[in-house]
């Protein structure tokens, strides 16, 4: 219950992403959220991630009944894609399946408001245990695929299973089929993602905050 109100407090909400480097970016504007929020850094790669989020979201945890929202940067798949473009998963695929996006419209049209100027794709979002280059880039993106990152569909079904809740994913392309970055952060487009992703947070907050109204 919230204190002295004899309601429900609002569910927390649970920004996931890997690196530190996204977990400075994001922490920068915590302020204005409907309820408490919480950035966790995962570590890399799906296995680090699924630990991490089995913990976080474990029975009896403070976080156990959060929404979660994985973010952070990934590789776009699709040809003319840019560094600084965001993707909103409609769905996380990898190999051991896919997981649903919650508020996929709403989330697309808030960042259009936070990050004006910046291109907004919506499509599935896969998942990948390693880096991925040439050939099997073009080959995900013939599958349907519109940009690959390491740890959002293992975020996303670890927290599924853990009970049911809203869950989405939205990242910030670093680097693209014309584009490619040798390194985060040393090159004018991890500059670029950077910068865009300190932006994210109101319309994640507008996401959770809707997921708080009444039902009509």
């Amino acid at each position: 219950m919230a204190a002295g109100t004899g309601t429900p407090a609002p569910a927390p909400l649970l920004i996931a992403c890997a690196l530190g480097i996204e977990r400075l970016a994001l922490r920068g504007g915590l302020g204005g959220a409907a309820g408490p929020v919480t950035v966790l850094r995962t570590g890399m790669g799906p296995q680090a991630a699924d630990r991490a989020i089995t913990r976080a979201l474990g029975e009896g945890a403070p976080l156990s009944e959060a929404a979660v929202i994985a973010t952070g940067f990934c590789a776009g798949l699709a040809p003319g894609m840019h560094p600084g473009d965001l993707v909103v998963a409609d769905e996380t695929r990898d190999r051991d399946g896919r997981t649903e996006c919650a508020g996929v419209e709403l989330l697309a049209k808030e960042l259009a408001r936070s990050v004006g100027g910046r291109a907004i794709h919506t499509g599935p979002l896969v998942g990948s245990d390693h880096v991925v280059r040439g050939a099997e880039r073009a080959a995900l993106h013939a599958a349907g695929a519109l940009a690959v990152d390491m740890e959002s569909a293992a975020t996303l079904r670890s927290a599924v299973r853990a009970g049911s809740r809203p869950v989405a994913a939205v990242r910030v392309v670093v680097d693209a089929p014309e584009h490619e970055l040798v390194r985060i952060g040393t090159l004018r487009g991890g500059i670029s993602a950077f910068r865009v992703l300190r932006t994210v947070l109101p319309a994640f907050f507008e996401w959770h905050r809707s997921l708080l109204l009444p039902r009509r």
